[in-house]
């Protein structure tokens, strides 16, 4: 079993500086800067070391929206609601250059793994991809029909993946600007989304209080959490990926545990809505901002055993061989006999044969269940599936497929039986009103 984390996470900075809601939040690569937008037209640059002044960027002619540092830490990109995106050096001096092709809010920006291009949403329902040096748009991706509210590359840089209120996640091909596909589980307005550290999968946050994890390469829902009151605003991956971060406007900060798919805690800090929150690149710190106008620094005190060395141990997630486990899946999902999350299916494997190991479509946190030498040293072994097994769960399949026929059959036959019944309760009421004098 995973060990529980040895300590909850705990505030560590509290920083008062902006005037109006705080929008959004984001770290540099070292950590030793944290960046906050907010509806006072200003962004913030905070630094991490105690009795350091912060710098204050004005340039923005209305709400700023979003803020991003590129990879290597040297530039950070900003959205407002003045319809323009800003790069700027994040030094004393603040230059920034102004980049304009977005007809109306800009939501979201966010900057490709290789630093060379971001990506931004707006309101004008389109989606653009920037060049970062050469200072200039490049193409635009319009199949939303209402407000982009985020946009997202892969860590890949392959795809991007956005968000809207016409209550859709589409996922894109960056090279052909294709559609790929579109996830339309939702049933309110999309605010956030982002990929797994891994590539594999997506989360998304709603106006409907829910979060939703999808694979990506199998368009499957994955998980379905609803455990928020209110709007979830924002969200963010642990570096590990074991872990999923929410804001909502009920004022709380949630901390999931996706390899167990529960509730690891709630936070309480935020007087009203909380509205953005970000891991740190290494994921030893996590920040929130919320309408109060207020930015926090919470240590995640996760029960990892060196922080700078999380990036370097993950790997692509662990899975089942892929035939077998999407035999099972798509048993389950026809049985209705499984909605996310759908880790006890997994459990069930284990009881298959030693060949078998119920490990989910995310990696395991170094300390939780092995060692993190063995993480590091060890090689990623294909997991190698028997005929014999193979078999067995083709055989599950069809037992699965007999089992939902059943089902089937019984539900017509109830219906059928609820109709005579209420037949024979229409004509029994009828003789009694013509024996009653």
């Amino acid at each position: 079993m995973a060990a529980p984390c040895p300590e909850d996470p705990s505030l560590e900075r509290h920083f008062k500086g902006h005037r109006d809601a705080v929008t959004c939040v984001d770290f540099s690569l070292n950590t030793k800067q944290l960046a906050s937008g907010s509806m006072d037209s200003c962004l913030m640059i905070w630094h991490m070391k105690p009795q350091s002044r912060a710098y204050r960027f004005a340039g923005h002619k209305d709400a700023v929206t979003c803020v991003n540092f590129s990879p290597s830490g040297h530039l950070l990109a900003s959205g407002s609601r003045d319809k323009t995106v800003r790069i700027w050096i994040p030094n004393v001096k603040g230059e920034s250059t102004v980049f304009r092709a977005h007809t109306a809010t800009v939501r979201s920006v966010h900057f490709c793994s290789d630093g060379q291009s971001f990506v931004t949403a707006s309101d004008d329902k389109t989606v653009k991809v920037w060049s970062t040096h050469r200072q200039k748009f490049l193409f635009s991706l319009s199949q939303h029909i209402n407000w982009v509210r985020c946009a997202r590359f892969s860590p890949d840089g392959r795809l991007i993946v956005s968000a809207s209120d016409d209550k859709t996640v589409k996922l894109w091909d960056k090279t052909s600007r294709e559609c790929v596909h579109s996830y339309c589980e939702h049933g309110g307005f999309v605010t956030y989304v982002d990929f797994h550290p891994s590539g594999t999968c997506i989360a998304a946050a709603g106006m409907d209080n829910t979060v939703k994890v999808w694979d990506v390469r199998t368009h499957r829902l994955l998980q379905h959490y609803q455990l928020h009151s209110a709007a979830v605003n924002a969200l963010s991956f642990h570096p590990s990926g074991n872990y999923l971060l929410t804001a909502s406007s009920d004022s709380t900060l949630k901390i999931l545990d996706l390899m167990e798919g529960r509730l690891l805690y709630t936070l309480h800090g935020h007087q009203g809505p909380a509205t953005t929150v970000a891991f740190s690149r290494t994921g030893e710190y996590f920040a929130s901002g919320g309408s109060d106008e207020q930015v926090m620094v919470w240590k995640s005190n996760f029960d990892v055993v060196d922080y700078g060395e999380v990036t370097k141990v993950h790997r692509p997630p662990a899975t089942l061989a892929t035939s077998s486990r999407n035999l099972i899946w798509e048993a389950l999902r026809k049985s209705n006999l499984c909605s996310p999350p759908w880790f006890w299916c997994m459990e069930r494997l284990s009881s298959l044969g030693p060949e078998v190991q119920p490990e989910m479509d995310f990696p395991v946190p170094p300390g939780r269940g092995r060692s993190q030498e063995s993480v590091q040293s060890q090689p990623q072994e294909p997991i190698s599936m028997p005929q014999t097994l193979t078999s067995t769960l083709e055989h599950i399949v069809g037992q699965l497929d007999v089992l939902t026929q059943t089902v089937s059959i019984l539900e017509q036959r109830l219906t059928l039986t609820e109709d005579k019944l209420k037949q024979c309760l229409e004509n029994q009421q009828l003789i009694m009103q013509r024996t009653t004098p």
